[in-house]
């Protein structure tokens, strides 16, 4: 009964706040709607009505989900100096973080869903429903680690905060074991996403084993770029203490993990243009385009730019504990890895194709929507999370049995 009484307590929250509350998740509704209304049209027609084809298979959906799988790993840099090395200023705000990992993750198998051509055959890939043809299937892999983190990143934060909300101290034998495992597993979730890529020796652009520490160098940049964007919106509308040093301490770790991206990606470089074979076509199509074909020469070398800018924003202790250069270097690093992972990275993999011949893919709007809408359903799922995890960690909502006043005021709705 009492665990039915906070559900009921924390539905009452969700629906209530104030005019921007409501707004902003009347804005994020419309723009679901909006998605699923042209995914019901590719639903219908099928795939062909966005810009893929034979030649060009993957395009905005998967390079929106290599992305996010970034985004969602990304939480272990918040962790490990939260609960492995008890730095307090980063400890207070890490269950928020985590609460963004589970979001991030909800958007990026969205993403997968909605570029499956058959969607109702999905069941296919649910362990002892489906058959996942474990462990010789990599997919079969990739579902289980992203399901098995998005599990991890909602146990955890949620049981913290009921505790607190209970006023007990959580239980270390239960909580200290899954922290501990969520660590090893978001380094999984994106190392199984860049198998996924480099066990393909067909593509060329993608059989390098550099692969895997490539996306986890990118991940632990742009991830932690976006949770400061994130803390610092809810340090405003909530009034909820998040220090400027744990903001700080993330922007320095981020330098780190920006320079070994940068330090890979020449790396690579080097590797296909010093050795001048076939396979440095897919590069050259990227950085300087191929035959004329020259759709992406521009926006990899603003991403390039964006890096390498943000690095030393990052780099120089001035520029990263003053807060408008911080924003302006993660909004630079977010914009950069996510052309360079993204479409920067799927495109060039199919380029060019087995015959020889060069497609050159631009999504379409249809493609644009459904993605928007993906999004839209990931800071909905996100803003649900906070609007009752906020008060909380205030202490404006908990059990009234912990309360120092039984009168004290209704919880504060941001």
């Amino acid at each position: 009964m009492e665990a039915w009484r906070f559900y009921k307590k924390t539905l009452k929250l969700v629906v209530s706040g104030g005019p921007a509350y409501y707004g902003w998740c009347l804005f994020l509704i419309c723009i679901i709607l909006l998605g699923l209304r042209y995914y019901v049209v590719q639903l219908d027609h099928g795939l062909i009505v966005t810009h893929m084809r034979n030649e060009v298979s993957w395009g905005m959906y998967i390079a929106n989900f290599t992305y996010l799988v970034g985004v969602a790993a990304a939480a272990v840099l918040l962790v490990i100096p939260a609960y492995v090395y008890h730095f307090r200023p980063i400890k207070e705000i890490v269950v928020l973080g985590e609460l963004w990992a589970a979001s991030s993750i909800v958007m990026a198998l969205l993403f997968v869903f909605v570029d499956l051509g058959r969607p109702d055959r999905f069941w296919h890939l649910i362990p002892h429903v489906g058959w996942l043809s474990f462990p010789n299937s990599l997919l079969a892999w990739d579902v289980l680690v992203l399901n098995g983190y998005l599990v991890l990143n909602i146990v955890i934060p949620v049981y913290m905060l009921v505790k607190l909300y209970y006023g007990k101290e959580p239980n270390r034998k239960f909580v200290v074991p899954l922290i501990l495992v969520s660590i090893p597993w978001a380094v999984g979730i994106h190392t199984v996403t860049a198998f996924l890529y480099n066990g393909l020796p067909a593509r060329p652009f993608w059989n390098a084993s550099i692969l895997a520490p490539r996306f986890l160098a990118s991940a632990f940049c742009s991830g932690p770029a976006m949770a400061i964007i994130i803390f610092q919106v809810i340090r405003r509308i909530s009034y909820i203490r998040i220090e400027d040093t744990a903001l700080f301490k993330i922007a320095e770790l981020i330098a780190y993990a920006m320079f070994l991206n940068l330090f890979l990606l020449s790396a690579e470089a080097f590797m296909e243009y010093y050795s001048d074979t076939l396979h440095l076509a897919s590069l050259r199509y990227l950085y300087q385009g191929l035959d004329g074909h020259r759709v992406l020469v521009p926006w990899i070398w603003t991403a390039f730019g964006f890096n390498v800018a943000a690095f030393f924003i990052f780099l120089l202790r001035w520029t990263r504990k003053w807060l408008p250069t911080l924003n302006l270097g993660c909004l630079f690093i977010i914009v950069g890895v996510w052309i360079e992972k993204g479409p920067g990275f799927i495109l060039p993999g199919f380029v060019p194709g087995t015959l020889g011949e060069i497609y050159d893919y631009v999504p379409n709007h249809i493609e644009l929507f459904v993605s928007f809408g993906v999004w839209a359903t990931g800071l909905l799922i996100f803003t649900l999370f906070m609007k009752v995890a906020l008060p909380i960690e205030r202490g404006d909502f908990i059990h009234t049995k912990y309360r120092k006043d039984e009168e004290a005021p209704a919880p504060i709705h941001p």
